[in-house]
């Protein structure tokens, strides 16, 4: 397949051609990558269950792992979705269009190949103009994950996508970097309480606002609600380890660590605030940003992930990043993407720690 990549503005006076084209494509069953301001999604019709198979074939995903809606109109949540509470609407009012997803009872034009087998559909209406522009184009409803292969990191620029899923889906829409760099906050809404399926950037504070008392756990299932619940994410393909504890002995534990796989010949990096950036010795270090711009590491993490790949790190090292607005978020990713492989400064160095 040849897979075409098109640039988009976020004018429909500019993009009414590409949309054309991408609507077609979404109409004949086939598959889009779209930016949102989270990631960049990829994109069939929801209410299509091939085009469903289609999204997890071309992403290497299982079909039990449920895909989001996506729609730009508030008033089409109820064609798709039941029982939706004041307190749902109340959400919807204060952050839609944004990064927010509400898990909510389906109605019946929603297929389960979409919903992953539940009766549970998750929904989103993202606020970027591009994703709004294709949506309204394509027919009001998309099923939208994101648009890498399944347990990479996600994606936040088009080049990213292209290394993903060229030669795998009809079209690439490149509208540039994305802002947010993480996916959406999850919030199951069916239940006798709100509940927090997945970390974002509307954090439990801004949610507690809305809805009040909410749970932060989710019960265990085999069959999650919502994705990246059950299956490892976002993992580059070195072995990842996070080190938390006081600045000076991650420093000095980090610097430990790359010196032993150094001198076996291995290629190391690190994953450090700027103001640590210069003090470590590895092969590659990467600066994610300060550890006062929570937004700056948000945005940047997926796309270091990526650059070490390229860089054929073997072994990678990333300091702690529990800032007090996006640390949640940010912890949930890096603690995903390194199968929760956690290593405290303050223990002596051991050959386990490999």
């Amino acid at each position: 397949m040849n897979t075409r990549v098109v640039k988009a503005f976020g004018d429909p006076s500019l993009d009414k051609g590409v949309m054309e084209d991408a609507a077609g494509i979404i109409r004949a069953g086939g598959l889009v990558a779209i930016p949102t301001e989270t990631v960049y999604g990829l994109a069939g019709d929801a209410l299509n269950p091939e085009s469903a198979r289609k999204i997890y074939e071309a992403k290497g995903r299982p079909s039990d792992n449920p895909l989001i809606v996506h729609i730009a109109r508030l008033n089409d949540l109820e064609k798709i979705a039941r029982d939706i509470t004041d307190k749902a609407y109340a959400l919807a009012e204060k952050y839609w269009p944004g990064p927010l997803t509400m898990v909510l009872n389906k109605k019946d034009t929603v297929p389960y190949e979409t919903t992953g087998g539940l009766d549970t559909v998750a929904v989103r209406f993202p606020v970027n103009k591009i994703a709004q522009e294709f949506i309204f184009a394509s027919g009001g409803f998309i099923a939208a994950p994101s648009a890498n292969v399944s347990g990479r990191p996600s994606c936040t620029t088009a080049e990213h996508c292209i290394a993903d899923l060229d030669g795998k889906i009809e079209m690439i829409i490149d509208g540039g970097e994305v802002g947010i760099g993480l996916e959406s906050t999850i919030v199951d809404m069916t239940g006798d309480m709100p509940c927090i399926l997945r970390q974002g950037y509307i954090n439990e504070a801004m949610l507690r606002d809305i809805l009040g008392e909410i749970e932060t756990e989710a019960p265990e299932s085999e069959h999650p609600k919502a994705p990246g619940m059950k299956y490892r994410h976002y993992a580059p393909k070195g072995k990842l380890a996070i080190v938390r504890g006081g600045d000076d002995e991650v420093i000095a534990k980090i610097n430990a660590l790359t010196d032993e796989q150094i001198k076996r010949g291995c290629r190391t990096a690190v994953i450090a605030s700027h103001e640590n950036a210069d003090k470590y010795e590895a092969d590659i270090v990467r600066d994610i940003g300060s550890e006062d711009n929570e937004d700056m590491i948000a945005h940047r993490l997926f796309a270091i992930l990526r650059e070490l790949d390229d860089a054929g790190a073997e072994y990678i090292y990333s300091e702690n990043f529990d800032t007090p607005r996006l640390g949640g978020a940010i912890m949930d990713r890096l603690m995903r993407a390194a199968g929760y492989n956690v290593i405290d400064a303050d223990v002596s160095f051991k050959e386990e720690d490999n």
